[in-house]
């Protein structure tokens, strides 16, 4: 079975109290749905039509453990608590 990577890239981070109350609830939720930081932080560099804001990449057991993840009720509550503190694309992308 294929490892699967959610990707966040942040466009704009308008309340950085709010992703930090974010973070809290989020980082948990996503270890126990059995996710793995493997890269977070702000862009080093972009190109084409990215921009140098917070990135996340979390690697997955499977894609169904990242949906799992992102739909259990423990990350419900982090997306809650983030409101409209950021705006952000999140893919879920399956690995080769």
């Amino acid at each position: 079975m294929a490892k699967a990577y959610w990707v966040a890239a942040y466009r704009n981070i308008s309340d950085p109290a709010k992703l930090a109350d974010y973070a809290k609830l989020a980082a948990p939720a996503i270890s126990a749905g059995g996710g793995k930081f493997l890269a977070r932080g702000t862009a080093v560099k972009a190109y084409e039509a990215g921009l140098v804001q917070r990135t996340v990449l979390i690697e997955f057991d499977s894609v169904a453990a990242a949906e799992a993840c992102h739909d259990s009720a423990s990350y419900k509550e982090a997306l809650k608590a983030l409101g409209n503190g950021a705006e952000r694309d999140l893919r879920i992308v399956e690995g080769v």
